[in-house]
């Protein structure tokens, strides 16, 4: 047996003990969860009246100022008892009437809360949930809004994400944002992303969590286990070059929004088998938006994560009783335990992009007219790789079917498949197991 067949071994079985010490602590970050938790967050936020964007900023009792401030106050809280681990801060953007829905100028606050990483601490994965709420009018800012699905439970599955996994420590940084003005034009999330384009942040990725409570839809269905990942095909800031390589190499449902979906996918089939996550390929709703968009335009990988089955009766209603329908967003018509299964959803992949190290940067694909793969990429500096793993799929599938383990290498080929018949990635495999997403090849050679 050659020298490194020893080495790959070996690197295989610290691979499959780390994996082990690695799921227990996904299983334990699920555990951890606390749907009596979720519902004391949400009821609280509920009960703040309204949270519109134009409404009152100086009652301590109503109002979104009341809302952000005591969201502020909890992170905080957080941050004791973990020794100062989270930074947290507003993040303000102001606004001018737009001639739409803000129709006086305002203070859009997003509340931050960044938790940082030991090894890359300028590397962020965010989950996001929105402060604000709306009803019929959305420009109704003094009416009772109590947004207790769209979306306190966002915003709550947010606060209750950072306390489970503050307990932990991360090699990147995670970021916990409550975004304001996403009703009102998607303000909190353009604000947050131009931040972050300002500040150098090199973003993995957002978790947008709009409404992740509810489990009986407007079609009659109940279902408590299901739920929707959106994410567009690629991003926004595609180069001409790029678009026309595509006609020739594919790569039309590859963006890094697209992987990131694919990556949360696998970890929910592999850690939490009993939810169904559903993929939409779809940058949101049809016809509507969400505050992962402004991420996406910016360049940064970015997703929805939301319930299966929406009920319209309960969206965006003023509160009334209709022709015997009740209408309107309250508590009521919230699912706390589902709440928690998608609050443990956002944890554990926030968990392992944190933990996991940075993909790689530059892969190179070949093999035309050839019965091989082969692969070129540059190699991430970190000694805690402990090599890297190509996946390939049929054309027509919408996630990974196939992988291979190749070691510390900074080049492959894959013998026995042909190009033409699949599509390729590859991801970067630390020592403690974890995965980065997976890169879609950037470049041929021959």
């Amino acid at each position: 047996m050659k020298p490194y067949s020893f080495l790959f071994l070996f690197s295989l079985l610290f691979i499959f003990s780390a994996n082990a010490q690695r799921a227990q602590d996904y299983y334990d970050i699920i555990d951890a969860v606390s749907s009596q938790r979720l519902e004391k967050d949400i009821t609280t936020l509920a009960n703040f009246g309204t949270r519109h964007t134009l409404s009152d900023t100086l009652s301590e009792t109503r109002g979104i100022g009341a809302a952000r401030r005591w969201i502020k106050k909890e992170f905080e809280n957080i941050s004791k008892q973990c020794n100062s681990c989270l930074e947290v801060q507003y993040q303000k953007n102001y606004q001018e009437p737009d001639g739409r829905r803000i129709v006086k100028p305002v203070w859009i606050n997003n509340v931050v809360a960044i938790q940082r990483g030991t090894k890359y601490p300028n590397r962020f994965i965010i989950m996001s949930g929105d402060i604000d709420s709306r009803i019929s009018n959305p420009n109704n800012y003094t009416d009772d809004s109590p947004g207790a699905n769209d979306n306190a439970s966002g915003m709550a599955g947010t606060l209750e994400a950072a306390r489970v996994l503050s307990k932990y420590k991360f090699e990147s940084s995670i970021i916990y944002a409550g975004l304001a003005g996403e009703e009102q034009g998607l303000y909190g999330g353009k604000g947050l992303a131009a931040y972050a384009k300002e500040k150098g942040w090199e973003i993995i990725g957002i978790l947008n969590n709009d409404m992740i409570g509810n489990i009986e839809g407007v079609d009659g269905v109940i279902d408590n286990r299901s739920f929707r990942i959106f994410s567009e095909p690629v991003p926004e800031t595609e180069t001409e070059r790029q678009r026309k390589a595509r006609r020739f190499y594919g790569g039309e449902v590859d963006g890094v929004s697209r992987q990131l979906a694919r990556y949360i996918h696998k970890m929910t089939q592999t850690y939490m088998p009993e939810m169904n996550p559903i993929m939409i390929y779809r940058l949101d709703r049809f016809g509507r938006g969400g505050h992962h968009r402004p991420f996406n335009d910016a360049g940064f990988a970015g997703v929805r994560i939301m319930e299966a089955h929406e009920n319209y009766t309960r969206q965006h209603q003023d509160i009334r009783v209709e022709n015997g329908i009740s209408y309107g967003d309250v508590i009521e018509g919230v699912n706390f335990d589902y709440a928690k299964k998608l609050t443990a959803v956002n944890a554990i992949n926030l968990a392992g992009l944190a933990w996991a190290p940075p993909a790689v940067k530059d892969l190179a694909i070949g093999g035309v007219v050839e019965p091989a793969v082969k692969f070129q990429w540059e190699a991430v500096e970190d000694s805690d790789v402990a090599g890297y793993k190509i996946y390939w799929r049929d054309t027509t599938s919408p996630t990974w079917q196939y992988s291979r383990f190749v070691g510390r290498q900074e080049a492959y080929m894959l013998e026995g498949i042909v190009v033409d018949n699949f599509f390729f990635g590859i991801a970067t495999v630390g020592k403690n197991g974890a995965e980065s997403t997976v890169v879609f090849p950037n470049r041929v050679f021959r």
